[in-house]
């Protein structure tokens, strides 16, 4: 079967099945824990404009026959790190490789904007999560030898290798859906350092 890559939005109508999982994933694992300090849950800390190449971020959909089966996003750390976020593999597609693969489209698009450096941070209630990253070459920020639940938070980073596909080698950007769903419409992919130059939000790529 094709899978696709789509580079689009959270607001996108075809981002909707990952925010509900998510939101879903993290309601039933975690409850109100985080909520007893007075954070804000996971799924609302981050606005949608954050995820935009014009900021630095990115998100990404794998859709399989025009529906999203897994994805995942990034955004800006520091001008050397992007920081990843909303990975996610829809509940009827998981055990495929899915979540490898949309990783390793994350990391090459994170050092076609500029990053050299990847952070992450993952619950402690998500050991399948530990295992992924730890399997695909992330370093623990924690010690690993540490009795479950001492750490809230488990950080890891991953350092990359430069050898990937420059801008000019990018996927060719086609008709944006991002544009038409974004508040404020941004320019795509540009310089993290400074705004993109006008052009469509979101592009494709054969996965």
């Amino acid at each position: 079967m094709s899978d696709l890559f789509v580079y689009t939005t959270p607001l996108d109508p075809l981002a909707q099945p990952l925010v509900q999982e998510l939101t879903y994933e993290y309601d039933s694992r975690y409850g109100e824990f985080y909520q007893q300090d007075g954070s804000p849950r996971e799924m609302e800390k981050y606005p949608p404009q954050l995820f935009a190449p014009a900021q630095g971020g990115n998100f990404v959909l794998l859709l399989r026959q025009g529906q999203a089966v897994a994805g995942g996003a990034f955004k800006r750390y520091d001008d050397d790190t992007a920081e990843l976020k909303r990975m996610w593999t829809h509940s009827q597609w998981r055990r495929q490789g899915l979540a490898c693969k949309v990783m390793a489209e994350l990391e090459a698009q994170v050092l076609r904007q500029g990053y050299r450096r990847i952070y992450l941070t993952t619950g402690f209630r998500q050991p399948e999560a530990v295992g992924l990253y730890q399997g695909l070459g992330y370093s623990a920020l924690f010690d690993v030898a540490a009795p479950a639940g001492t750490y809230r938070s488990l950080p890891f980073e991953k350092r990359l290798s430069p050898e990937v596909p420059s801008l000019a080698d990018a996927p060719h950007f086609l008709a944006s859906r991002a544009q038409h769903l974004f508040v404020q419409p941004t320019g795509l992919l540009g310089s993290v350092h400074g705004p993109a130059p006008a052009a469509p939000a979101a592009h494709a790529r054969a996965a």
